[in-house]
């Protein structure tokens, strides 16, 4: 990966995830279908989508073959190794690394529920029989 994406890391912004989901949901898309799908969310004119996708191209984001005069897009990383990055980022930027710093200022931030609640403490309970 490049300079932008840290040590093999990979940093995306609000309308490059947009765009990665799209990918992510299809498999593989045109830029036309990519511009479609974000239409509810987002109103981006089509050379902006090509213009988007042809730098997350350029960065080994994606790849491209052409079909006709279409290119079409597949995603070269899955989601989970961008959330897998972009938290650990986070992590390592914003809470220096302490995961119980992250899972505090959650649980101090967001409204958790008793059902989220009790999933957190079935994670933790299974993480913590896998480390013994």
């Amino acid at each position: 990966m490049d300079e932008e994406t840290g040590a093999g890391g990979v940093s995306l912004s609000d309308l490059q995830l947009s765009l990665m989901r799209a990918l992510w949901a299809r498999g593989e898309a045109s830029t036309a279908e990519v511009a479609e799908a974000l239409r509810g969310e987002r109103d981006l004119a089509y050379t902006t989508v090509a213009t988007l996708l042809t730098r997350l191209e350029k960065r080994g984001l994606l790849a491209s073959r052409r079909e006709g005069r279409a290119l079409l897009y597949t995603p070269r990383v899955s989601e989970a190794e961008v959330q897998r990055s972009m938290v650990g980022s986070l992590l390592d930027n914003l809470f220096s690394g302490r995961a119980s710093a992250l899972v505090s200022h959650l649980l101090e931030s967001r409204g958790v529920d008793a059902k989220e609640l009790a999933e957190l403490q079935a994670l933790l309970k299974q993480r913590k029989g896998e480390t013994r």
